[in-house]
């Protein structure tokens, strides 16, 4: 857990079921790491699977963030993946009004949010919400 970001964590997945990559937040030391964005620097950008895989993430993925010169929607729509499955909508704990479900989906992502899971993405982020 962390004071000044959220705990997550985001799995690439081929279409036929098989985990291209996974990360999490502030994998590898890297006090500024979204999990989207370490589990795609693992999957080669021109693996063709990518057009049909899904990246599952226990929060929505940011669509502006201040650490990076890319939010990991972006990151995603440029990897070419088109489908996002999330738990979770950010809260505006950190950036208010973030909408990286909605940037993903202005820019043709299909976007999966499964509330039954929120609960158990918010766990570790306890401390954050007041």
């Amino acid at each position: 857990p962390s004071d000044t970001a959220f705990s997550v964590g985001a799995v690439v997945v081929a279409a036929d079921g098989t985990e291209l990559a996974r990360g999490h937040s502030r994998e590898a030391g890297d006090p500024v790491v979204h999990a989207e964005e370490a589990a795609l620097a693992k999957v080669d950008p021109a693996d063709p699977r990518l057009a049909d895989a899904t990246v599952y993430s226990s929060l929505e993925p940011c669509a502006r963030r201040a650490s990076r010169p890319a939010p990991c929607a972006r990151l995603i729509l440029d990897a070419g993946v088109r489908r996002v499955v999330t738990a979770w909508r950010e809260p505006d704990t950190f950036v208010e009004a973030a909408d990286g479900n909605g940037l993903l989906a202005a820019h043709g992502a299909d976007v999966v949010v499964l509330p039954g899971y929120e609960e158990r993405a918010k766990a570790p982020n306890r401390h954050l919400l007041g």
